[in-house]
């Protein structure tokens, strides 16, 4: 296997690691599901598909796999667990021999992350989204959780990962931190990321348990994704700047995906808007504390 600063730098991950992480996948799917006494329904198929920024298996070591549908915990249920893919910028990994850690720039605290800060000057292009996250703690009849901490990342519009992704790698734009106001609310202004081939469009976000604590991965408490529904992403790509998203989408679907297979549930956000005025993105996000 080649070293992980070589597979960060490829635009995939091998087929082989692909194909071993679904058949895991789907091993610990089938357990719960025998576990359960039932049968899980899967989300609908993709009806176009996404392209270009690499695949996501949990090489990283961070948070690996899916927690399914979630656990319930009094009236709400815990977000599943997802990998933080090859591209966190979170300190758990590197990249040409340096810690790619984005949380310890000056300028990451932020609420539009389509910039890049520290001295970087790249801007993301693409159609305007803004991203509004609820933290709720599962563990007290879903109470909002003030003073938190949220890191969001996602690939830009041609699929391609800030810090690590070949052309963009002296930018960290479509990253940033936010803390939970008193509503456990942090909301982003960001663009809609490309799709990706391998994966279906998605962003990564981790919690932390205060602001100060949001400066590396060992200090998280949970690690997860959200997607958007279909009619949007393909309203979204059929916009100029986006047509390696259509041909990425159309080969992929949610039952095919490896995060997203087993249920969209709990991560599909609420989305309303349009490609001239931009759109909004919301969903509630439990965890147990």
């Amino acid at each position: 296997m080649p070293p992980l600063d070589s597979a960060l730098a490829s635009p995939r991950l091998s087929d082989d690691l692909a194909l071993l992480t679904l058949r895991a996948a789907s091993r610990r799917r089938a357990l719960r599901w025998l576990a359960a006494g039932g049968v899980v329904p899967l989300a609908p198929l993709a009806l176009v598909a996404c392209g270009g920024g690499g695949g996501e298996s949990g090489t990283t070591g961070t948070s690996a796999g899916s927690a399914g549908s979630g656990t319930s915990s009094g009236s709400c249920s815990v977000i599943p667990e997802e990998t933080a893919g090859p591209y966190p910028g979170d300190g758990s990994n590197s990249v040409g021999g340096s810690l790619a850690n984005a949380l310890t720039l000056s300028g990451i605290v932020r609420s539009d992350i389509t910039g890049s800060v520290a001295g970087a000057t790249g801007v993301a292009e693409g159609v305007p989204l803004t991203v509004t996250l609820t933290l709720l703690n599962a563990s007290s009849s879903c109470a909002s959780l003030a003073g938190y901490a949220v890191y969001l990342w996602h690939c830009d519009q041609a699929g391609r990962y800030s810090m690590y992704s070949s052309g963009v790698t002296d930018e960290n734009y479509l990253r940033g931190v936010q803390e939970t106001d008193t509503s456990g609310q942090v909301t982003f202004t960001t663009i809609v990321p490309g799709c990706y081939s391998g994966r279906m469009p998605h962003m990564h976000f981790e919690v932390y348990p205060s602001l100060a604590s949001a400066t590396g991965a060992a200090n998280k408490v949970k690690t997860s994704q959200l997607t958007f529904p279909l009619a949007m992403l393909n309203t979204v790509y059929a916009q100029s700047g986006y047509e390696a998203s259509v041909r990425n989408l159309a080969a992929i679907s949610y039952a095919s995906d490896n995060v997203f297979s087993d249920g969209t549930s709990l991560q599909m956000s609420t989305v309303s808007g349009d490609v001239s005025s931009g759109y909004d993105a919301s969903l509630q996000v439990a965890i147990a504390t």
